[in-house]
Formats: structure tokens, sequence, C-alpha cells
């Protein structure tokens, strides 16, 4: 047995012995008394050494006790998002709306279970390094900033990937998309066109993504790229990458932009930005300028807001770029953008589909209405899709298509 199975077989026991609870407040003290044994012997050499004690006692304690408190909502199917302001305000979302939960914890309970929560990612939290976003072992992503960039209390997130849905006919099934739009949208996909999907935040933007890729043919070679990992892609070849932070000495840091230079020589047949926030956005254009099919998502209030965001964030790259290279570039690399919405009674739907034609009037990058919603209907508007030529390569009658009356 390795030292953590030992360390969390004696702490069991002792657990029993004494009567607890596996998520007692006591529990991290009782594995850090068997982690001092066990260093104690092992110093004598009757057991194997261990790296850092203190991370040990984090695992181990996550392995006994899961995260706590939290653990019955991180359980619960119905909540898709856990977040603390402070140890009295817990609150959780369902079905897209918020509500504050009884459960009160204490500051070095929420610090606890954030360092359980780290142990599995590799990530680190401390003043030098404020904030973290890292990888929980179900898939939920956690991001946590800490004093003196908060107030006062250390600020959690923990957005569950709860995907209900793994096709855009999954999607037509939860009344998300009309059969129409979703047919016209996975043509495209197969097309190759490139996709840009928008929305706030929480509006199922990754879902959505997750959502489009089914339509990518079984033989093609797929490169995610993602700050954190969170798209599940059910397809045969794909290869995900992500950031890394910085080490203690302020190196070994692999940014956004350098993970879209590197996809590109890996073979790929298509790349998938998880996000595009910052200067990544140039390297992205670029990539998808070569001839390279590729999918994202960005923060955006509508589909022509997503496409002036576009043809902003490559300007973070430096001063050598300029809006006359990014505008058209937008224009002739961007085919379609998907801005998704999420209903005051909770319910993310399609709001509006937009192509790009690739046309540009006085910097202004030219957009053409697909589909938009009316009422609670998403309806037919009066643009064209772009590239009829590709659709038709792929077998799709385009006209029927856009012919078809979203229901």
């Amino acid at each position: 047995m390795d030292a953590l199975s030992v360390i969390e077989t004696e702490s069991r026991e002792l657990i029993r012995r004494r009567g607890l609870d596996t998520q007692a407040d006591q529990l991290e003290a009782i594995v850090r008394e068997v982690v001092e044994d066990y260093e104690k012997r092992a110093a004598s050499g009757s057991v194997r050494p261990l790296r850092d004690g203190d991370s040990a006692v984090a695992a181990v304690a996550a392995l006994i006790g899961g995260f706590g408190p939290l653990q019955p909502l991180l359980d619960d199917p119905e909540v898709e998002e856990v977040w603390i302001n402070s140890p009295s305000e817990v609150f959780v979302a369902r079905h897209g709306r918020s509500e504050l939960t009884p459960l009160v914890l204490s500051d070095d309970r929420v610090r606890s279970i954030v360092e359980r929560m780290l142990v599995s990612s590799g990530r680190r939290l401390d003043l030098s390094s404020p904030f973290v976003d890292a990888l929980l072992p179900d898939g939920s992503r956690l991001h946590v900033v800490i004093p003196s960039v908060t107030r006062r209390h250390w600020s959690v997130n923990i957005r569950k990937f709860i995907a209900r849905a793994h096709s855009l006919q999954d999607l037509v099934a939860l009344g998300s998309l009309p059969a129409g739009p979703a047919a016209f949208l996975d043509a495209a996909v197969h097309s190759g066109l490139n996709v840009i999907v928008s929305g706030a935040t929480g509006a199922g933007k990754t879902t959505f993504l997750n959502c489009l890729a089914s339509a990518i043919g079984a033989r093609e070679r797929v490169v995610t790229i993602e700050e954190v990992f969170e798209l599940d892609l059910r397809l045969r070849d794909v290869v995900g990458l992500q950031t890394r932070q910085p080490n203690l000495e302020g190196t070994g840091e692999i940014t956004m932009r350098r993970l879209v230079r590197e996809s590109l020589r890996m073979r790929p047949s298509r790349i998938i930005v998880g996000e595009v926030r910052e200067a990544e956005s140039l390297d992205m254009l670029i990539s998808l300028n070569s001839g390279l099919p590729g999918m994202a998502s960005i923060h955006a209030n509508s589909a022509r807001d997503a496409v002036t965001k576009l043809c902003t964030l490559p300007l973070l790259a430096g001063e050598n770029v300029s809006s006359s290279f990014v505008v058209p570039t937008v224009a002739s690399c961007i085919d379609l953008v998907v801005h998704l919405d999420i209903l005051p009674s909770g319910a993310r739907r399609v709001r509006e589909i937009v192509g790009l034609p690739g046309r540009v009037e006085e910097r202004v990058v030219e957009i053409s209405d697909l589909f938009h919603l009316r009422g609670d209907r998403l309806v037919r508007g009066d643009g064209f899709a772009p590239h009829p030529e590709r659709f038709e390569r792929a077998g799709h009658d385009l006209p029927a298509l856009l012919g078809r009356v979203a229901a």
C-alpha cells in the first residue's frame, strides 16, 4: 500500500473507534493526527516517507469526507452552481435561478474545503497568486479569490457541468432550439463553417459547443483549447489542452495564445477554443484564416456585440495589430454567430443566429439575420447563409434548410 492508502485506512479506523461522522468538524484534526504519527514512523524507516504532510492531510480528508457540508449540494443533480460570498452566505443556482441556502460555515471551514478541492488540480492559491481556476474530480470548475482582492472573506464559485444535452437533437427535445435551425446548424458544422457561440455567463455556451461538435465528422481530428477543461466532446479523435499557472518562481506559465499556436502543430482538422477573452482571439483568427475550421465561445450581449468584440480583442495582442487588419479578418473568418439567452423563467434559449457574408462597410462587419426570437419562437430572418458552395460540396440542400419554418 502507498502512504496515502495507509493514512486513509488508519484515519477511517480512528474515526470509527471515536464514533465520529466522516463530515465532522474534527475530520482534518484526526487525519493530521494520523499523518503526524505516520511521519514519526517514517523517520525511523519503518514506512515510506511523505513528500508533503499538509497535502497528505488535505488529500485524505477529501477521500474520506468529500467536500464537507458542500458535498450534498455538489451531489444534487438540480444544483447547477454553488457560490460562497461569506461563510454565512452560501448560494446555489437551480434551473437558472439563484437561492440562498441555510448552510452556515466558518472561515476556517471554507479554507479547508478549498484546500481539499485544490489537491487533485495541482494549482495553488496564496498571497502572490490570489486567484485560481481549477477542475474538480467530477468535472466541476472551481474559481476562488482571496483577500485582499476580496474585502474580507474568500469568494468561491463551483460551476457544475450538468450536461443535459450532447447533441443538437437533445437541445430540440429540451426546447432550447427548434428543429429547423438545429438542422441548419448541424449542416453548417458538417460543412466546415466557423461558428461563434455568444451569450451571458451561465447561458449554456459550453453545452452548446458540445452539441455543435456532435456534427463533426467521425474521421476528423479535433484539438480543444481551454483555461480549465470543461468541454466533453464525444468524438473519437480529440486532444484537450488547458492553460497552466506560473510556478512559485514565476515561470512555467502556459497561456491560451501559446496553446492556440501549439494546436496547429498537432494536425487538427478543427480547433475549438472554449472561451475567447483576450489576445488569444488574434491567434484564433489567424488559425481560422489559414483554412482550418473552428468554433469558439465568447461573452456578449448579442450576436452583433460578439462580432464587435471579436474586432476589438485582437488589438490587445500588441500595438502593431490594427483594426484595418482585424475587422476584415473577422468578416472573412467567422461564418456564423449563435447567441444564447436565459429567459426570466431560467430556461436557456437560442435568441438569434446570424451569418457573416464577408463584407465590411465603413469598418463595420456586415451581418445577415438568419433566425431570431419573436416572442417565444425562433423564426426565419431575411438573410442568407455564407458559403453556399460548402453546403453543396458536403451534400446539403441549403435553400431547403433555410426554407424550413422554425416551430
